[in-house]
């Protein structure tokens, strides 16, 4: 491996150590059902995010809560000694993919047959801590208001 590949995959092993991410594979529901649930707790964060999940009654809702907490975890294995409270987590990326169709037959009228496709998908979320800086101008614009 060249020099300059070694020092960029060095930057990078470097920046994924203060993230903490967390996949969760083949979940039977449909990409579309579960953005809608991902979209309102992106950038959101950890604690405010575990209580919207909790309380939301949509399905998804527990799947993902279930996964945020175990990016937490890891979170807490890569940074051993460090209080969560301190370092002001929150939601960087939650991505949604597509994945596996389960394609199956439904019988229709006159002999014909429509296709179902039972989708699932893939999610990954990823934790990261907001800066000191960042943390003090949103904590003054909510005491103003």
């Amino acid at each position: 491996m060249g020099s300059r590949k070694h020092i960029s995959a060095e930057r990078r092993k470097e920046e994924k150590k203060s993230l903490a991410f967390a996949r969760l594979g083949n979940v039977p529901t449909s990409p579309r059902k579960m953005r809608l649930v991902a979209d309102l707790v992106r950038n959101m964060d950890i604690e405010h995010a575990l209580h919207v999940l909790k309380t939301n009654p949509k399905s998804p809702a527990l799947r993902l809560h279930k996964l945020l907490l175990s990016a937490i975890a890891n979170w807490q294995i890569k940074n051993d000694g460090v209080r969560i409270e301190d370092s002001h987590l929150y939601i960087k990326t939650i991505q949604v993919d597509g994945g596996a169709v389960l394609k199956r037959i439904r019988p229709a009228p006159q002999g014909r047959a429509h296709r179902i496709r039972k989708r699932s998908n893939h999610v990954t979320i990823m934790l990261e801590g907001r800066d000191k800086q960042v943390v003090a101008e949103t904590s003054t614009e909510i005491t103003k208001e």
